[in-house]
């Protein structure tokens, strides 16, 4: 699903992670399904109450940081701190009643300049599972500018991960900044950066990642002058490897998909992708996240209230406006391969509650963030090369250009 021209896109995503806001999309034609409970059920934010509030930043390293339902019971909460491209569990206990969950005794304060996300799934007061998925930054202190990165240190990729860096300041000395990170890798391999805007910096090969290769990234961004007064705080390196190929050709006028592993064809694979009032993208797109089961409301991504679907299963995040590619268990089974049904993303059939034996399963299963998806045949325009990691939409003449030190 993506936000329409004119619905107010969001600014450029700072991006380890911080693209946790929830999209998605349904069924077109009529009014969405709705699952009728006896009494009103709360919605996922009254049901699974979490410290600090969604997209909160700034946060003080005295917190607090708590996860609480005022009924029913929690069944399992993930707190997940990202510092200096570093992610690290934080520890934490679930009361003996299930109606909270707190960090470890002795594990410390917040740590400052980084990005934390929440994971809760809970039984809310009617048995229905409720999951939310949050994220919030810690006060950064002045005069100083934090790279948050993308993929993670020791993670295993897709061909088409694209290097991604999102500054919590404005870069005004983008040579500077540009030149104090260096890409390495092995095979050899050119790369090169560009930016968009003067948060956001990518940087990626001429063409997809050679199964197999291992990519290091040194960040020397410590004592760099980023702008007047505004000092890098980050001396770090990180190292990942490049898995197999795994390209998924979506054709939207014939409703398929076609999985190659290694330029293999694995299975060809029935969807629905966006109907003519909202059509799916074309082009080039890099899973980027990958959700068990993940909440989709269409008021998040500029729609009213025409959907908003607490459990869809196996989410696989493609662009930074919305777009997925996700199990859908509420449309009738004969959709898939015949009609284009949903608000924009792509669907595969599934069951509620998800399953290795769906078309879906069997996807997400196979699937790894840094896979590319390309979308043809859809009466739309072409991603844009930012939103999400869509780079691999431009020409490696214009990529090059946007690079501040040529």
């Amino acid at each position: 699903m993506k936000r329409r021209a004119g619905a107010g896109l969001a600014a450029v995503a700072v991006w380890a992670g911080l693209l946790g806001g929830l999209a998605g999309c349904t069924e077109n034609g009529g009014s969405p399904i709705e699952i009728q409970l006896p009494g009103k059920p709360r919605s996922p934010e009254e049901a699974i109450r979490i410290t600090p509030d969604d997209n909160a930043k700034g946060v003080p390293a005295e917190g607090p940081l708590t996860v609480t339902v005022p009924e029913g019971r929690l069944e399992r909460v993930v707190v997940t701190k990202v510092e200096d491209a570093q992610e690290d569990k934080v520890p934490g206990a679930i009361a003996d009643d299930g109606l909270s969950w707190s960090p470890a005794a002795g594990s410390g304060r917040l740590a400052l300049a980084a990005k934390y996300t929440v994971d809760a799934v809970a039984l809310d007061g009617h048995n229905r599972r409720q999951a939310r998925h949050t994220t919030f930054t810690t006060y950064v202190p002045e005069e100083r500018f934090i790279g948050y990165f993308k993929p993670e240190n020791r993670s295993t990729v897709g061909t088409g991960m694209i290097i991604s860096f999102g500054f919590n300041r404005s870069i005004e000395r983008r040579a500077d900044v540009e030149r104090a990170i260096t890409i390495t890798s092995d095979p050899a391999v050119e790369v090169a950066g560009h930016w968009f805007g003067d948060e956001r910096l990518d940087f990626r090969p001429k063409q997809y990642w050679k199964p197999g290769t291992e990519v290091t990234v040194r960040m020397k961004l410590r004592d760099v002058e980023g702008a007047s007064g505004s000092y890098g705080i980050q001396d770090k390196t990180i190292r990942f490897t490049v898995g197999r190929s795994q390209i998924s050709k979506v054709d939207a006028a014939a409703h398929t998909m076609e999985v190659r592993r290694d330029g293999e064809l694995l299975s060809t694979v029935p969807i629905t992708a966006g109907a003519p009032k909202n059509t799916t993208y074309n082009g080039k797109m890099v899973v980027m996240e990958l959700f068990d089961v993940t909440r989709m409301n269409g008021q998040t991504v500029g729609f009213g209230g025409e959907y908003d679907i607490p459990d869809v299963p196996h989410a696989m995040r493609l662009t930074r406006s919305g777009t997925f590619l996700h199990g859908n268990y509420w449309a009738s089974p004969d959709t898939f391969g015949s009609t284009n049904a949903s608000h924009g993303c792509i669907g595969l059939r599934d069951n509620k509650g998800g399953g290795s034996d769906t078309p879906a399963g069997w996807f997400f299963d196979r699937s790894m963030v840094g896979d590319v998806v390309e979308v043809v045949n859809s009466q739309d325009k072409t991603v844009a090369a930012d939103n999400g990691l869509g780079g691999w939409n431009m020409a490696w003449t214009a990529w090059v250009a946007g690079s501040a030190i040529g």
